[in-house]
């Protein structure tokens, strides 16, 4: 199971590397999607600390400009990558327990967590999609299949 999780934080730094090449190409990038973005990269940050069990680096809605989401996101990306490199599939087991941004107590698995994580970004990266559509830009396929394969997917304009 553990290499699915791989896959999908590779996907992850894919799709977000896409969209801030099309927030980049977007003139001028629309401020709406530029802070879903930075929320998508911020939430992941926010999971991560809860896993590590230390205080998050950044906000979970951050407010940064497109320049500072791109040192972010590497440096997010590189921290999944770092920390997935020494997790076991007997640690995917292991219990987490965290106060979610409500100050609320729950105990979930690092499984859970990481999945959790994975579909939340997807979720507000097609959110992102149709904010660059709706501001007149392209939107950028983002799917996982598309990652696999290493086409882009189709779309429509």
């Amino acid at each position: 199971m553990l290499q699915h999780i791989v896959q999908l934080s590779r996907h992850a730094e894919w799709a977000d590397r896409l969209l801030i090449g099309a927030l980049d190409a977007a003139t001028p990038a629309p401020a709406d999607a530029v802070r879903e973005l930075a929320h998508v990269i911020g939430a992941a940050e926010t999971w991560l600390s809860r896993i590590q069990q230390r205080p998050a680096r950044v906000a979970i809605w951050p407010s940064v400009s497109l320049a500072e989401l791109v040192t972010l996101g590497a440096t997010v990306h590189t921290s999944y990558a770092a920390y997935l490199a020494t997790l076991t599939d007997a640690g995917l087991a292991e219990p987490v327990a965290y106060v979610n941004s409500a100050g609320l107590s729950f105990t979930n698995t690092v499984m859970d967590i990481l999945l959790h994580a994975s579909l939340h970004g997807q979720y507000h990266r097609g959110k992102v999609n149709l904010l660059l559509r709706q501001a007149g830009a392209l939107p950028v396929p983002v799917d996982f299949i598309a990652f696999q394969r290493g086409v882009p997917s189709a779309r429509t304009t």
